[in-house]
């Protein structure tokens, strides 16, 4: 069990972002544990094809090597995004610059759970030489396993994070930190996390950076050096919808009536959504949710309100009225 401790500067300063390099990273993870994690399956299978490729295999080992099965990760690979639209490059970049003994710093960290592979070995001993081939497999990686599917991985944590802001709005810190993970509990000036890691940390007025993570596993993992920005990631909400699409099954009698891309999306709206999430789960285009979106809304049928750089959809009671009529409620 781990604890954190919170000041007022603290709790004021929890902020959320999205962080490229920690899905390019983690998902090494799903490869490693399919079984563990086979609501990911159809992205792996394309995955291990890809990594079968020599000219990438050769290119992305430093990364493979660093995240095997049962070892840590070595925090300077993950740093916490500096803000909400941090870019990959510029995550990168954040990599490339850590200086040597905070490399070496880091990889000490993991021996405890898991030796070094011969990579870590080796880095461990030529920090400065070897660092640029470890932040050229993480690129590599990204460009050939994550970029495909980044707008929907994208649209899935921005749709969290949009949760986040609006639990923030409605109850406050407490329950936002309360509500986070069912591994956590806040108890008023510390997050108690259940968890095997028996951390006690003073956060020290530098706030907590947290992201959702697609293929981050059942508990959050903490990034707590005195030396670094603080930062936590957790399992993002809903990532079994990640690679399915929810068409309206044929002869739908609410489709019958407002059309089934409407329906579609009336049936997804129990709970606070972005036009992005709709359209990577029903597989329409952004313009037309955002048409469909409008005319529900002019009819009363869906609420919007904005969070942040986000505006929430969401069912209205008449809404709900007509989707349990057409569903004999």
């Amino acid at each position: 069990m781990s604890e954190l401790r919170f000041s007022v500067a603290d709790v004021a300063r929890v902020r959320f972002s999205v962080s490229p390099v920690w899905e390019t990273v983690s998902s090494m993870w799903a490869l490693n544990d399919p079984i563990g994690r086979a609501v990911h399956l159809p992205w792996i299978d394309r995955a291990r094809a890809i990594l079968l490729r020599p000219e990438v295999a050769v290119r992305v080992r430093p990364l493979v090597e660093l995240t095997r099965t049962r070892s840590w990760l070595p925090d300077f690979l993950t740093p916490a995004a500096s803000r909400s639209d941090v870019t990959l490059a510029e995550q990168l970049e954040q990599i490339a610059q850590t200086p040597p003994d905070v490399v070496v710093r880091d990889l000490l960290a993991t021996t405890p759970n898991h030796p070094l592979s011969a990579y870590g070995m080796a880095l461990l001993v030529d920090p400065v030489g070897l660092l640029p081939q470890l932040v050229d497999a993480v690129r590599i990686w990204h460009d050939e396993a994550i970029a495909p599917d980044w707008p929907r991985i994208r649209a899935l944590l921005d749709a969290d994070v949009a949760h986040r802001a609006a639990q923030l709005a409605d109850g406050g810190a407490g329950r936002l930190l309360g509500e986070l993970h069912p591994t956590l509990r806040w108890l008023g000036d510390r997050l108690v996390s259940d968890d095997p890691f028996e951390r006690d940390f003073d956060l020290g007025g530098r706030g907590l950076a947290l992201n959702p993570g697609v293929f981050t596993g059942r508990r959050v993992l903490w990034n707590l050096l005195e030396e670094s920005p603080p930062g936590g990631t957790y399992p993002v909400r809903a990532v079994g919808t990640l690679w399915e699409q929810t068409p309206m099954p044929p002869g739908d009698p609410l489709a019958r009536v407002v059309g089934s891309g409407r329906a579609a999306l009336l049936d997804l709206l129990d709970a606070a959504t972005t036009t992005t999430d709709l359209a990577r789960r029903t597989g329409m285009s952004g313009g037309n949710v955002s048409q469909h979106l409008a005319a529900l809304h002019a009819a009363g049928l869906v609420t919007r309100v904005r969070q942040g750089r986000h505006v929430l959809y969401r069912n209205t009671e008449a809404a709900l009225v007509l989707l349990r009529a057409s569903r004999g409620g």
